[in-house]
């Protein structure tokens, strides 16, 4: 309680103590009081609160007021500058005069309280008190002291004078007052520009002026009027105005030249304007007076261009508020902190403003710390069409220095608005021309000073540049791009090579159409139809049909060494007038002079890598790459390879264009159509990031307008009605040396037994004949289905393969794999697991059928399903799939038929796809091809394995073993 207590009493002393508040401020008593410091005698004002007499009189005593204690009184802006600068003068007698203090006495003399004014008479007191003030009025600023020049024989007078209420009065009849005040009567005006404070203080000492003698004049008249002639007016009476015969013959009306002088003063920018009167520069915030002499030595004087000035200094106030303020200080120029000055959005616009006015500017370039070029920029655009390219001329000056292309680049690569010029200063370029310039730059390459644009980048040509900086010829190529490249049906019109053993689907006629026409533009693009619609038929024709288009037919196509033989196969099959060099193995030819000879130079994507060096010193007509998502990674070798190649032309062949996300399209286009998609950063940031992060549709759109043009896709469901129900193809699986060995191993202890039995030998011996070739199959498959055997190695082409095409499909289509050996199927189901790809498996230990068939059709997360042949060759329907894979085909075609009409029954509403797998070169591929030749057999459901051994000779056997 007692510490409650003490708080009690210590908070009413203070409320005792507690002054009573003041009364806000009022003319009728407070004073302003003008007097010296005591001891410095320099000047000192001060606020006193004063009562008065009824006739108005002060009383005493006269209470002394903080200024900034009455700041918190005041109502306006203008009181509280008023009382600021009163405090500027509170006992500060040390303080060196400035054009700052004229600026606080201006605000104190504009009197915004109608306050009465004092000074005070030391001689009645010391001390200020009623008696010892003078109150006096508060007159019109002194703007200007007049010196009047005057000859008289060998003698100049020089005679002030000063204009007080528009009447000149003398230096006899004024009194200067603390320095910065002439009291003239009862008023008391201060001078209000710096330079007039020592002038009055000289001239106070000789009110009536100078006399000199002509030898002292020159070198006054030079050192001391001449400047003064930026303050003051000085009146030269002994100068005649000049005649019009000598003002013609000095040439000072001739020209008028405007300049703007740039200079440095600490943080500032001093900006001077100079009226140039033919050689003689006039600064026009000067009164200096314009002089000149004859050829007979008279001197004579010149008005100034009055009229041309007072425009000159309007359009200068019009372009910073800060110079109208500054027009009424004592300075003979405008001034801005330098990094107002420096600010783009000023000084660019004002500039340009001075070059439309004819203004020269000079300094700028040297004021410290600036590089920036004091031109806005010109900027030129024109596009005109090359042989391959739109050729797009960029043109962008600041003055006379044009900004290279180059440096531009590097800018806007740098989200840079600064481009450095050749001179060493900076342009800036406008905010909204930079991303101008980056889309220019995104949308082609820079060569020498001009940016060349892919033609097939037209539409983007077209969105990118106004109308009126394309070139006729450059509009007309787009209209015509325009209605070309959507015009798909034009097969009608295009004669399908009569060297083509096959008929054309319908849309496959569209397919060879669409190369065509791309051919016409030298446009690349993608063939992208799904696997089965005949993308290697279409474009064989294609390159059927380059015979009569070109003189140099030599066409590179790249593929995945498993597809090598299905080219072989098929250009056999298509097209056998057509010459084929393969560049594979070994031995393969490594001379670029044999190709003028070939038609098709066929080759794997990994002999690419190994011979890269000397295939891209080769010009081809064409490049396909095969399976082009092969070079989806943009970082990969093969990628960097196929990019190296030269040729007329490019095309990308894929039935999976996208894997993994946009980049595979970027890719493969990227090589197809070089710069369709920009660079690699361009396309990150404008389709890759907002469609694989974000899924924006939007810009998935964007990208698929971009691209359509040059993507041709069909799908087997778009071409439904066109594809046979059931397709059936064979897929080579090539070995690698590891597994060719153990397959070679067998095969010629085979051929052994073969070439040492006779033929009833034989036909007695099917057995032994069946489980040779069955260990032939088996190694096929994989070495790994031989357990009890030491082996040579375990790897599998056909898993490999295999694995790639589920991975590919899976996505978009559900898979059957079907396999005669179970050990097979188990190889391949521990792969998927790996893999993390989701599947059913049957063979014929599995006891619930049921539910691992209907867990297949229902489930969407399960995309492929491992069947035994034996299992899973009648009694299922698998309608969800549409691609069957069999992975070691037999002698027997109705088997696999009942094997691929797992998914090809009643309810499939999607065309079927059966893909063999076969290992070229081996006992597989011959007994398909001996199928063939016995079709009946084949045809035949009930024969055994026995009779159809029984019916194959012993020559056949040895044939189908010899390579």
């Amino acid at each position: 309680m007692g510490n409650l207590k003490d708080l009690q009493e210590q908070l009413l002393t203070d409320e005792r103590k507690a002054p009573i508040p003041e009364l806000s401020l009022d003319s009728d008593d407070h004073i302003v009081v003008l007097k010296n410091y005591r001891f410095h005698k320099q000047l000192t004002l001060e606020l006193y609160q004063a009562s008065t007499t009824q006739t108005g009189k002060l009383k005493n005593p006269l209470k002394l007021v903080n200024p900034f204690d009455a700041a918190l009184k005041a109502r306006t802006l203008d009181e509280l500058k008023f009382l600021t600068a009163l405090s500027r003068f509170q006992n500060n007698p040390t303080a060196a005069k400035s054009p700052a203090d004229i600026e606080a006495l201006k605000t104190v003399m504009s009197n915004p309280l109608s306050l009465r004014f004092f000074y005070h008479d030391t001689e009645f007191s010391e001390n200020v008190v009623a008696g010892s003030l003078k109150e006096v009025n508060t007159g019109e600023l002194i703007k200007d002291i007049t010196l009047t020049i005057r000859k008289e024989a060998d003698w100049y007078f020089i005679i002030p004078q000063i204009q007080i209420n528009n009447k000149v009065a003398s230096f006899a009849d004024i009194e200067i007052k603390y320095d910065y005040f002439i009291l003239h009567g009862q008023s008391i005006h201060l001078l209000s520009k710096f330079p007039l404070l020592k002038l009055a203080r000289f001239f106070k000492q000789q009110p009536t002026g100078l006399k000199l003698h002509e030898s002292e004049y020159t070198g006054i008249r030079q050192n001391i009027l001449c400047r003064l002639e930026d303050q003051i007016s000085v009146n030269y009476t002994f100068v005649e105005p000049g005649s019009n015969t000598q003002i013609a013959k000095s040439g000072l009306r001739e020209s008028r030249e405007k300049f703007i002088y740039l200079s440095d003063l600490d943080n500032y920018v001093i900006i001077n304007p100079v009226l140039k009167y033919g050689t003689v520069e006039i600064p026009v915030l000067t009164k200096r007076q314009i002089y000149s002499q004859d050829s007979e030595g008279e001197i004579f004087a010149v008005e100034r261009d009055r009229d041309a000035e007072v425009n000159f200094i309007a359009l200068l106030l019009k372009q910073h508020e800060d110079f109208e303020e500054q027009l009424e200080t004592d300075l003979p120029y405008f001034y801005l902190h330098k990094q107002r000055f420096l600010n783009e959005d000023w000084f660019l616009q004002a500039f340009e403003q001075w070059q439309q006015q004819g203004i020269t500017v000079l300094g700028f370039n040297q004021l410290k710390g600036n590089k920036l070029n004091g031109n806005k920029a010109k900027i030129t655009i024109r596009v005109i069409s090359g042989l391959d390219w739109f050729n797009t001329s960029v043109d962008v000056r600041f003055g006379k220095k044009k900004a290279s292309l180059k440096q531009l680049q590097s800018s806007v690569r740098n989200k840079n608005k600064f481009v450095q010029l050749d001179d060493g200063t900076l342009g800036i370029l406008p905010a909204e021309w930079l991303q101008k310039f980056e889309d220019y730059f995104n949308a082609g390459e820079i060569v020498d000073e001009e940016i060349q644009i892919p033609k097939f980048n037209y539409s983007e040509v077209k969105e990118l540049f106004n109308d009126d900086e394309l070139d006729e010829s450059v509009k007309k190529e787009i209209l015509v791009f325009e209605s070309k490249l959507k015009q798909l049906d034009l097969h009608n019109e295009i004669d399908i090579p009569a060297d083509l053993n096959a008929s054309l689907r319908e849309y496959q006629k569209q397919g060879f159409a669409w190369l065509n026409l791309l051919d016409d533009f030298n446009f690349g693009g993608c063939l992208a139809d799904d696997m089965g619609l005949g993308k290697t038929l279409q474009v064989i024709a294609f390159i059927l049909g380059q015979r009569k288009k070109t003189q140099q037919n030599t066409n590179l196509v790249v593929v995945p060494t498993s597809l090598i033989f299905n080219w072989q196969t098929e250009v056999q099959q298509f097209a056998p007038s057509l010459k084929l060099l393969t560049l594979y193995g070994a031995g393969r030819i490594k001379d670029i002079s044999v190709f003028d000879n070939y038609e098709i130079v066929l080759t794997s994507y990994g002999t690419l890598l190994s011979d890269i060096t000397f295939l891209t010193k080769y010009r081809f007509n064409y490049i396909f790459l095969d399976e082009s998502q092969n070079i989806k990674n943009i970082d990969s070798q093969r990628y960097y390879a196929a990019r190296q190649l030269q040729s007329r032309n490019k095309i990308a062949i894929t039935g999976t264009p996208v894997e993994n996300n946009t980049f595979d399209l970027y890719a493969q286009l990227s090589f197809a159509c070089p710069g369709l998609l920009g660079n690699k950063q361009s396309f990150r940031d404008l389709f890759a990031i907002p469609i694989d992060k974000f899924k924006s549709s939007r810009h998935a759109l964007q990208l698929q307008q971009k691209v359509a043009p040059f993507i041709l896709r069909r799908t087997k469901r778009d071409v439904a009605r066109e594809l046979p129900l059931k397709t059936e193809m064979v897929l080579y699986c090539p070995m690698e040396e590891a597994q060719r060995k153990v397959y070679e191993t067998y095969e010629q202890e085979f051929r052994d037994y073969i070439a040492g039995t006779n033929e009833e030998e034989l036909s007695q011996n099917s057995i032994h004949i069946l489980r040779s070739l069955t260990r032939l199959r088996q190694i096929c498959d994989s070495p790994l289905l031989l357990e009890d055997e030491k082996l040579f190695g375990d790897s599998s082409s056909k898993i490999e393969i295999l694995l790639e095409q589920i991975e590919n499909k899976a996505q978009y289509h559900k898979v059957l794999v079907f396999s005669q050996f179970v050990s097979m199927l188990e190889l391949i189901k521990k792969e998927l697991q790996h893999r993390g790809i989701a599947f059913e498996y049957l063979t014929g230990s599995t006891r619930d059928r049921e539910s691992v068939v209907n867990n297949f059709q229902n489930n969407p997360s399960i995309r492929v399903f491992l069947i035994s042949l034996k299992a899973g060759g009648t009694g299922l329907n698998l309608t969800e799939a549409d691609y069957v894979y069999l992975v070691d085909p037999w002698w027997n075609p109705a088997v696999e038929n009942q094997a691929i009409d797992r998914s090809y029954r009643i309810g499939q509403e999607k065309a079927v796809m059966a893909v063999r797998l076969i290992c070229p070169d081996t006992i597989e591929e011959k007994i398909v091809k001996l199928q063939a030749t016995k079709r009946a057999l084949s045809n035949d459901l009930l024969k055994p394995a026995a009779a159809f051994f029984t019916s194959i000779t012993k020559a056949e056997w040895l044939s189908m073993l010899d390579h």
